[in-house]
Protein backbone atom coordinates (compact mmCIF):
# COMPACT_ATOMS: atom_id res chain seq x y z
CA UNK A 1 0.00 0.00 0.00
CA UNK A 2 1.65 3.63 -0.94
CA UNK A 3 0.92 6.19 1.49
CA UNK A 4 2.43 9.11 0.16
CA UNK A 5 0.94 12.81 0.16
CA UNK A 6 -1.33 13.97 -2.94
CA UNK A 7 0.92 16.40 -3.76
CA UNK A 8 3.41 13.59 -4.46
CA UNK A 9 1.03 11.57 -5.89
CA UNK A 10 0.33 13.89 -8.56
CA UNK A 11 3.93 14.43 -9.56
CA UNK A 12 5.28 11.14 -9.09
CA UNK A 13 2.54 9.00 -10.78
CA UNK A 14 4.72 7.78 -13.73
CA UNK A 15 7.65 6.64 -11.71
CA UNK A 16 5.53 4.39 -10.63
CA UNK A 17 5.17 2.83 -13.66
CA UNK A 18 8.76 3.29 -15.12
CA UNK A 19 11.32 0.25 -15.46
CA UNK A 20 13.27 1.12 -13.03
CA UNK A 21 10.13 1.14 -10.52
CA UNK A 22 8.64 -2.10 -12.34
CA UNK A 23 12.16 -3.86 -11.49
CA UNK A 24 12.32 -2.73 -8.04
CA UNK A 25 8.66 -4.29 -7.03
CA UNK A 26 9.54 -7.49 -8.81
CA UNK A 27 13.08 -7.72 -6.59
CA UNK A 28 11.02 -6.73 -3.12
CA UNK A 29 8.21 -9.39 -4.41
CA UNK A 30 11.42 -11.88 -4.04
CA UNK A 31 12.80 -10.87 -1.31
CA UNK A 32 9.38 -11.18 0.71
CA UNK A 33 8.57 -15.04 -1.06
CA UNK A 34 11.97 -15.43 0.26
CA UNK A 35 11.44 -15.12 3.47
CA UNK A 36 13.30 -12.00 4.06
CA UNK A 37 12.27 -9.46 6.31
CA UNK A 38 12.13 -5.90 4.87
CA UNK A 39 12.78 -2.07 6.86
CA UNK A 40 10.61 0.16 7.44
CA UNK A 41 7.24 -1.93 7.06
CA UNK A 42 5.25 -1.16 3.64
CA UNK A 43 3.29 1.16 4.90
CA UNK A 44 6.03 3.60 5.96
CA UNK A 45 8.37 2.89 2.61
CA UNK A 46 7.46 6.89 2.00
CA UNK A 47 6.79 8.47 5.29
CA UNK A 48 8.92 10.97 4.24
CA UNK A 49 6.54 12.40 1.40
CA UNK A 50 3.61 11.81 3.37
CA UNK A 51 4.53 13.51 6.32
CA UNK A 52 5.98 16.55 4.16
CA UNK A 53 3.99 17.47 1.59
CA UNK A 54 5.72 19.07 -1.54
CA UNK A 55 3.94 22.16 -1.53
CA UNK A 56 5.60 22.63 2.35
CA UNK A 57 8.41 21.46 1.82
CA UNK A 58 11.14 24.47 3.18
CA UNK A 59 14.39 22.26 4.03
CA UNK A 60 16.04 18.83 2.67
CA UNK A 61 18.35 16.85 4.73
CA UNK A 62 19.59 13.94 3.20
CA UNK A 63 20.29 10.34 4.18
CA UNK A 64 21.32 7.35 2.65
CA UNK A 65 19.72 4.27 3.89
CA UNK A 66 17.12 3.05 6.88
CA UNK A 67 18.68 1.21 9.35
CA UNK A 68 18.60 -2.60 9.36
CA UNK A 69 18.00 -2.88 13.00
CA UNK A 70 14.77 -4.45 14.46
CA UNK A 71 12.47 -1.90 14.90
CA UNK A 72 14.81 1.19 13.97
CA UNK A 73 13.34 2.55 10.52
CA UNK A 74 10.13 4.17 10.21
CA UNK A 75 10.30 6.41 7.00
CA UNK A 76 12.24 9.19 7.69
CA UNK A 77 16.12 9.27 7.51
CA UNK A 78 18.10 9.41 11.22
CA UNK A 79 15.10 9.09 12.51
CA UNK A 80 13.81 5.73 14.84
CA UNK A 81 10.71 5.14 16.29
CA UNK A 82 9.88 6.06 19.70
CA UNK A 83 11.14 3.91 22.27
CA UNK A 84 14.39 2.82 20.15
CA UNK A 85 17.68 4.92 21.50
CA UNK A 86 18.90 7.15 19.14
CA UNK A 87 21.93 5.80 17.14
CA UNK A 88 25.46 7.43 17.05
CA UNK A 89 25.00 9.54 13.96
CA UNK A 90 21.66 11.04 15.35
CA UNK A 91 23.65 11.29 18.98
CA UNK A 92 26.12 13.37 16.72
CA UNK A 93 23.11 15.37 15.41
CA UNK A 94 21.73 16.20 18.91
CA UNK A 95 25.32 17.48 20.08
CA UNK A 96 25.61 20.03 17.23
CA UNK A 97 22.09 21.12 17.82
CA UNK A 98 22.97 21.83 21.74
CA UNK A 99 26.00 23.22 20.55
CA UNK A 100 24.12 25.17 18.01
CA UNK A 101 21.19 26.27 19.23
CA UNK A 102 21.39 25.66 22.83
CA UNK A 103 18.95 22.42 22.55
CA UNK A 104 19.35 19.76 25.15
CA UNK A 105 18.77 16.59 23.56
CA UNK A 106 15.65 14.70 23.94
CA UNK A 107 15.86 11.05 25.41
CA UNK A 108 14.25 9.78 22.25
CA UNK A 109 15.37 9.67 18.50
CA UNK A 110 12.04 10.45 17.11
CA UNK A 111 12.44 12.94 14.24
CA UNK A 112 8.35 13.59 13.25
CA UNK A 113 8.11 17.35 14.95
CA UNK A 114 10.86 18.34 12.51
CA UNK A 115 8.85 16.69 9.26
CA UNK A 116 5.73 18.27 10.10
CA UNK A 117 7.42 21.46 9.85
CA UNK A 118 8.68 20.90 6.04
CA UNK A 119 11.82 19.31 6.56
CA UNK A 120 11.81 16.63 4.17
CA UNK A 121 14.17 13.87 5.45
CA UNK A 122 14.75 11.70 2.66
CA UNK A 123 16.66 8.44 2.11
CA UNK A 124 17.99 7.79 -1.24
CA UNK A 125 17.31 3.86 -1.13
CA UNK A 126 13.92 3.29 1.70
CA UNK A 127 13.91 -0.21 2.23
CA UNK A 128 16.53 -2.86 3.36
CA UNK A 129 16.84 -5.96 4.81
CA UNK A 130 17.32 -6.86 8.39
CA UNK A 131 20.43 -6.39 9.68
CA UNK A 132 22.66 -6.14 5.91
CA UNK A 133 23.55 -2.54 5.52
CA UNK A 134 23.10 -1.02 1.84
CA UNK A 135 21.28 -4.14 0.81
CA UNK A 136 18.60 -2.77 -1.43
CA UNK A 137 21.16 -0.61 -2.77
CA UNK A 138 21.32 -0.12 -6.90
CA UNK A 139 17.56 -2.10 -7.22
CA UNK A 140 15.69 1.44 -7.88
CA UNK A 141 15.12 3.51 -5.52
CA UNK A 142 18.05 5.94 -6.19
CA UNK A 143 16.86 7.27 -9.35
CA UNK A 144 13.08 7.47 -7.80
CA UNK A 145 14.59 9.10 -4.83
CA UNK A 146 16.27 11.62 -7.79
CA UNK A 147 13.26 12.37 -9.26
CA UNK A 148 11.97 13.61 -5.90
CA UNK A 149 15.48 15.79 -5.32
CA UNK A 150 14.68 17.59 -9.06
CA UNK A 151 10.96 17.90 -7.94
CA UNK A 152 11.99 19.98 -4.81
CA UNK A 153 14.62 21.85 -7.03
CA UNK A 154 12.23 23.06 -9.45
CA UNK A 155 10.02 24.67 -7.16
CA UNK A 156 9.80 28.23 -7.57
CA UNK A 157 10.56 29.75 -4.33
CA UNK A 158 14.22 28.40 -2.33
CA UNK A 159 14.54 25.93 -0.42
CA UNK A 160 17.65 25.02 1.84
CA UNK A 161 19.82 20.80 1.31
CA UNK A 162 21.37 20.28 4.63
CA UNK A 163 23.76 17.70 2.80
CA UNK A 164 25.68 15.92 5.19
CA UNK A 165 28.70 13.44 3.88
CA UNK A 166 30.06 12.76 0.22
CA UNK A 167 26.99 10.61 -1.23
CA UNK A 168 24.35 13.62 -0.36
CA UNK A 169 26.50 15.92 -1.66
CA UNK A 170 26.97 13.81 -4.86
CA UNK A 171 23.43 12.90 -4.94
CA UNK A 172 22.13 16.27 -5.27
CA UNK A 173 24.81 18.20 -7.21
CA UNK A 174 22.43 19.13 -9.79
CA UNK A 175 20.64 21.48 -7.36
CA UNK A 176 20.28 25.04 -8.33
CA UNK A 177 22.40 27.04 -6.15
CA UNK A 178 21.19 30.23 -7.29
CA UNK A 179 17.82 29.82 -6.03
CA UNK A 180 18.42 27.39 -3.22
CA UNK A 181 20.64 27.33 -0.07
CA UNK A 182 23.00 24.49 0.37
CA UNK A 183 24.88 23.74 3.59
CA UNK A 184 27.30 20.58 2.89
CA UNK A 185 29.87 19.14 6.31
CA UNK A 186 30.86 15.66 6.94
CA UNK A 187 28.89 13.17 8.05
CA UNK A 188 27.47 13.24 11.81
CA UNK A 189 28.68 9.46 11.78
CA UNK A 190 31.15 8.79 14.68
CA UNK A 191 33.83 8.24 11.93
CA UNK A 192 33.61 11.58 10.33
CA UNK A 193 32.31 14.12 12.73
CA UNK A 194 35.42 15.64 14.12
CA UNK A 195 36.41 16.56 10.35
CA UNK A 196 34.02 18.93 10.12
CA UNK A 197 30.43 18.48 11.32
CA UNK A 198 30.82 19.73 14.72
CA UNK A 199 30.61 23.36 14.30
CA UNK A 200 28.85 23.68 11.22
CA UNK A 201 25.97 25.09 12.58
CA UNK A 202 23.56 24.10 10.40
CA UNK A 203 20.26 24.52 12.19
CA UNK A 204 21.21 28.41 12.88
CA UNK A 205 22.07 29.05 9.29
CA UNK A 206 19.36 27.53 7.81
CA UNK A 207 16.88 29.50 9.73
CA UNK A 208 19.06 32.35 8.93
CA UNK A 209 18.26 31.73 5.36
CA UNK A 210 14.70 31.41 5.96
CA UNK A 211 14.02 34.39 7.80
CA UNK A 212 16.29 36.04 5.38
CA UNK A 213 13.99 34.95 2.40
CA UNK A 214 10.36 35.72 4.75
CA UNK A 215 10.01 32.16 5.84
CA UNK A 216 9.00 30.89 8.92
CA UNK A 217 12.29 29.48 10.81
CA UNK A 218 12.21 25.57 11.65
CA UNK A 219 11.59 24.81 15.42
CA UNK A 220 14.07 22.35 15.94
CA UNK A 221 13.55 21.79 19.96
CA UNK A 222 12.29 18.36 19.83
CA UNK A 223 9.52 17.74 22.10
CA UNK A 224 10.79 15.43 25.68
CA UNK A 225 8.71 12.58 24.57
CA UNK A 226 7.95 11.56 20.88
Amino acid sequence: MVNLHPSWLSVLQPQFDAPHMVNLRAFLAQEREAGKRIFPKGSEWFHALDATPLDQVRVVILGQDPYHGEGQAHGLCFSVKPGVPPPPSLVNIYKELQSDLGYPPPRHGHLEHWARQGVLMLNAVLTVEANRAASHQGKGWEAFTDEVVKQVNNLDRPVVFILWGSYAQKKAAFVDTSRHHVIKSPHPSPLSAYNGFFGSRPFSRTNAFLRDHGQPEIDWRLPETA
